[in-house]
């Protein structure tokens, strides 16, 4: 295989610290949101956080990912129908009390308004295995793989002023179908896009100190 030199960046000690501070000051401010406004978002924002996520690593670089962006108001709610089928399933019978009561304090249900109300959905799919020439060509550490790109997604929609939802309706099975996905791709994510709603809230939470999650030896 080819290589080519790496073109590595080198900052100043006071660069790294300067870029690493602003950093961590801005993804303070994120948060998951469910109230979105329906105002448009610009396209290329869109492409360009999927292009950002493409850029993840990945296991033996097979980039087992497709990013499906739904715009389409009729399919939108095609989704949210669906969604909202499972998850009333989920809240009335699936899921175990102890879970309930952990989603409580975050006034969620079985409604999903927020599907069709963001302007964009990307559904995120993982891509289990190739095809070619109708043979199985295997893929290698697919989840951890789709994982970090949906990291590099989210990070990327962040610093492009777009609020985000991550959305694990569970099963997802339906999102094959809606979106006519091929046999080998499996619903890994929904994610919603776009502005908050006016004057919206969010729960008050918190992150876990530093010396509470890193351990150095």
């Amino acid at each position: 295989m080819e290589r080519v030199e790496l073109g590595f960046e080198r900052l100043t000690a006071e660069e790294q610290l300067a870029r690493s501070r602003a950093l961590l000051a801005r993804f303070a401010k994120r948060r998951c949101v469910r109230e979105f406004s329906s105002k448009p978002a610009e396209w290329e924002l869109i492409a360009n956080a999927i292009r950002f996520a493409g850029s993840a690593p990945s296991g033996a670089n097979q980039q087992p990912w497709r990013f499906v962006v739904v715009r389409d108001a009729e399919l939108k709610r095609r989704i949210r129908e669906a969604a909202e089928e499972e998850e009333r399933e989920n809240y009335e019978h699936r899921f175990p009390e102890e879970w309930k009561q952990a989603l409580e304090p975050f006034g969620t249900d079985w409604h999903k308004e927020f599907l069709e109300t963001a302007p964009y959905l990307i559904v995120v799919f993982r891509i289990d295995y190739g095809l070619e020439d109708g043979k199985k060509i295997k893929h290698y550490y697919v989840q951890e793989s789709v994982g970090i790109a949906v990291g590099f997604l989210i990070a990327a929609l962040h610093e492009a002023g777009l609020a985000t939802l991550v959305h694990t309706p569970n099963p997802m099975g339906f999102l094959t179908r809606i979106l006519d996905r091929p046999v080998n791709e499996r619903p890994f994510l929904l994610l919603p896009v776009g502005y908050p709603a006016e004057g919206v809230t969010v729960p008050a939470i918190g992150k876990k100190p530093l010396e509470e999650i890193c351990i150095v030896r």
